[in-house]
């Protein structure tokens, strides 16, 4: 099958931006991520082949995400998807509900976070319409916050944005709709309640599924159902880990899940596959086998929705990354937290840490 795609990912180690601000939309996930993480060697023991990396949710805006293709690399320049012009591929991650709310200059409420937002997009929108001026002097200096959220104006950008009430859902919708800026949202735990307004909007989500109790008061009402009442209501849906959430080598089991709850076979595989490549407009690239396409190939041992099954191999541009009957790729794919090597996590709201 098509290599798989990860639509939120946090391995490799990396951090965005720090408690000095609630936006910080110049910061860069790129910058700090380790390519000889162990996890990034999990994913591919899991079939995963294209992952966007995100920084943490504790900010509004947290910083660039970054598209990786997880061939062999010593840098991540190595792994990098890249634009035309060589830039570097990725959207911008912001988030709302409990995880931004803090002491000032952090928003308290609901309310004011939205209010900062909206502030900032006001801001790139003045900025954006200063740099058109023809004569470079009355120019403003180069700002490298409003030059992302002005990527993020233009549509060259995507938003990323982590939300799971209904009502935080809701709010995201208007702000899109206010400043135009193309959005996919993430986890949604809430999505089920607002379907109708999902696909009135035409915004795909990006869904975590966890199947046990605990985490965050927000996402009480998480439902498996969820996946397979958006395609019901014709909303493109993909799955994703949010790893170290959920294990990257369990990802077919997220899908799998989703289909017990109501979802059909082919949009779960296309959940974890087509869809999200769709999200990260890398769909001319990867999520299906066509001629044309780089070849990104997962080898299972059976049903891909099958507790039984295990990844035999995986290609990333016709060059094996995975093999199960390699000694050191086994201990990635069988061993327990820490396997190969130790594995770095980000944990963005944990310990007071919320980077």
């Amino acid at each position: 099958m098509p290599g798989l795609v990860d639509t939120h990912s946090h391995v490799g180690g990396g951090r965005g931006g720090d408690s000095s601000a609630p936006v910080q939309p110049d910061v860069r996930i790129l910058d700090s991520i380790n390519v000889r993480d162990a996890g990034l060697r999990k994913c591919v023991a899991g079939g995963l082949t294209t992952l966007n990396i995100m920084p943490g949710s504790g900010l509004l805006v947290g910083g660039q995400t970054v598209y990786v293709k997880l061939r062999r690399g010593n840098t991540i320049d190595d792994i990098l998807y890249r634009d035309a012009d060589g830039r570097p591929l990725g959207g911008l991650k912001m988030a709302n509900g409990t995880n931004p709310q803090r002491d000032a200059p952090f928003p308290g409420t609901r309310g004011k976070a939205a209010a900062i937002v909206r502030q900032k997009f006001t801001a790139a929108r003045e900025y954006r319409r200063k740099m058109a001026e023809p004569d470079e002097s009355k120019r403003p200096p180069r700002d490298l916050e409003m030059e992302s959220l002005g990527e993020c104006l233009e549509g060259r950008r995507v938003v990323h944005h982590h939300t799971h009430r209904a009502d935080d859902i809701l709010t995201v919708l208007r702000l899109r709709e206010e400043f135009g800026f193309r959005v996919v949202l993430h986890h949604v735990s809430e999505a089920w309640k607002v379907t109708g307004e999902l696909a009135r909007a035409g915004v795909p989500c990006s869904v975590i599924i966890v199947d046990s109790p605990g985490g965050k008061i927000e996402a009480m009402d998480m439902s498996l159902a969820t996946c397979g009442l958006l395609e019901e209501a014709g909303v493109p849906c993909a799955i994703h880990t949010d790893d170290p959430i959920t294990d990257s080598r369990l990802f077919l089991r997220s899908a799998a899940l989703a289909v017990r709850a109501g979802m059909s076979r082919e949009k779960a595989l296309e959940a974890v596959t087509l869809a999200g490549a769709r999200m990260l407009d890398l769909q001319s690239r990867v999520g299906s086998l066509e001629p044309g396409k780089d070849a990104d190939i997962v080898l299972l041992s059976g049903d891909p929705f099958s507790v039984r099954t295990k990844v035999l191999g995986t290609w990333v541009e016709g060059v094996r990354v995975f093999d199960l009957d390699s000694a050191e790729d086994r201990l990635l794919a069988v061993g327990g937290y820490g396997a190969g090597r130790d594995q770095h996590a980000e944990w963005c709201c944990a310990g007071g840490d919320y980077r």
